[in-house]
């Protein structure tokens, strides 16, 4: 996919570090480049909506329990 691409995903959210990853359902992660901290979410299956912003980094727009 492109940078700008939607990305309406589904996975487990994961903290590593300072950061946030999303391990994807259907295989790999994106890193997650966040608006506020989901700490309530975290190690949760979540739905994360947003923008590609590079191969495996997501602009988040919104994360909700999936």
């Amino acid at each position: 996919m492109d940078a700008g691409a939607p990305i309406d995903e589904t996975g487990m959210l994961m903290r590593e570090g300072g950061g946030f990853y999303l391990r994807r359902d259907m295989g790999g992660r994106y890193w997650l480049e966040l608006p506020r901290m989901p700490v309530d979410e975290v190690e949760k299956r979540v739905r994360v909506i947003g923008t590609l912003a590079a191969a495996d980094r997501v602009f988040v727009d919104g994360v909700s329990l999936a």
